[in-house]
């Protein structure tokens, strides 16, 4: 009966560690397992939009997202479990990234009567790009548990291609589906049967050019007309080979947006170019400090840990309860030792 009773005990503190102790090995496993689904997804949701593959290989597209969902699904519900305010939770930032992660494609299964449409549809897949932001909250939580590694260049590295990955990934989405969805396939299809039924009941002048009875997309903010030799965002991978020469250099010139909103989407894009260039110079600049001169990786001038710091970590790990860790930092220097003596 014991040995029952300390096998649960033991399962429900793994369970906890996975998803509270960003210091334990369980979590640092979860960690990977929910980056590896992050990034297989994203590749499916890129391969989803580029032809014959996407009708081709549409069940393996289907079975990676349902199974992707699974897991972050079962992410989110620990998340919340073990939340110290599940409501708090619930509604912040990193709560709402969660739930974004895998509402979409629930909404898409239910496929509920409010949500047909294209358009719609279109939505729920695009929104589905945000679940790459849970890259970015697990590397800030292993930050803010203060875990230091062995080397702190790999750690910057690692975060340094997350906010890569996350940046290119979102950025080709938005530009894929803001700009290249006005001359998609069905939207061709859609504008070229508006037009045509348009002419039946208004005839084209007999002088008129053959261009005139093909159909043209145009921006709906400015009314520029997209030509087709300007089309070029026509799947997802296209719109990254884009972001990529946008965000590491000024660009080759061969690929750019024409609408407003693709405008738009590329100034964001570059502003953040310059900022993940920055980061990469401070990584490089350090590596060369290190090869270089010999300096050492970590910074033997940095302050001391606070009395406040290690009584929030001793309590993150439950060694000590919150009301005791507030006895202790009302104690004076001199109580602390003696009674650290009677250890």
């Amino acid at each position: 009966m014991n040995t029952t009773a300390n096998v649960d005990a033991h399962s429900d503190n793994l369970i906890k560690r996975i998803f509270t102790d960003p210091t334990s090995e369980a979590f640092r496993v979860w960690v990977g397992l929910v980056n590896f689904w992050i990034f297989v997804s994203c590749i499916s949701l890129a391969g989803e939009t580029v032809e014959p593959y996407a009708t081709v290989h549409a069940r393996l597209f289907d079975i990676i997202e349902y199974a992707a969902v699974a897991f972050f699904t079962i992410d989110y519900l620990g998340n919340l479990y073990f939340a110290k305010d599940r409501v708090k939770y619930f509604f912040s930032f990193w709560g709402l990234v969660d739930l974004v992660s895998i509402l979409p494609t629930y909404l898409m299964i239910l496929n509920l009567t409010a949500l047909q449409g294209t358009k719609v549809f279109r939505v729920l897949r695009v929104v589905r790009v945000l679940r790459v932001l849970k890259m970015a909250r697990i590397a800030l939580q292993q930050i803010q548990s203060s875990v230091r590694t062995s080397n702190p260049i790999l750690t910057n590295l690692r975060i340094y291609f997350i906010a890569l990955f996350s940046v290119v990934m979102i950025s080709s989405t938005l530009m894929y589906y803001v700009e290249g969805s006005l001359y998609s396939p069905d939207a061709l299809e859609h504008g070229q049967a508006l037009l045509d039924e348009q002419i039946k009941a208004n005839p084209l002048p007999a002088d008129a050019p053959p261009e005139a009875s093909k159909f043209m997309p145009t921006d709906p903010v400015s009314g520029n007309p997209i030509p087709e030799d300007k089309r070029f965002y026509t799947s997802i991978p296209a719109a990254m080979w884009w972001c990529i020469v946008t965000l590491t250099t000024t660009g080759y010139g061969d690929m750019f947006p024409l609408t407003f909103g693709g405008r738009v989407i590329a100034g964001i894009t570059m502003l953040f170019g310059l900022v993940l260039f920055g980061i990469l110079l401070n990584i490089v600049g350090k590596t060369i400090m290190v090869m270089l001169f010999g300096e050492s990786l970590k910074d033997e001038d940095s302050a001391p840990a606070t009395r406040e710091a290690i009584l929030r970590m001793m309590v993150q790990r439950e060694w000590i309860s919150e009301h005791r860790a507030y006895e202790v930092e009302l104690m004076s220097e001199h109580d602390i030792k003696e009674r650290l003596k009677s250890f």
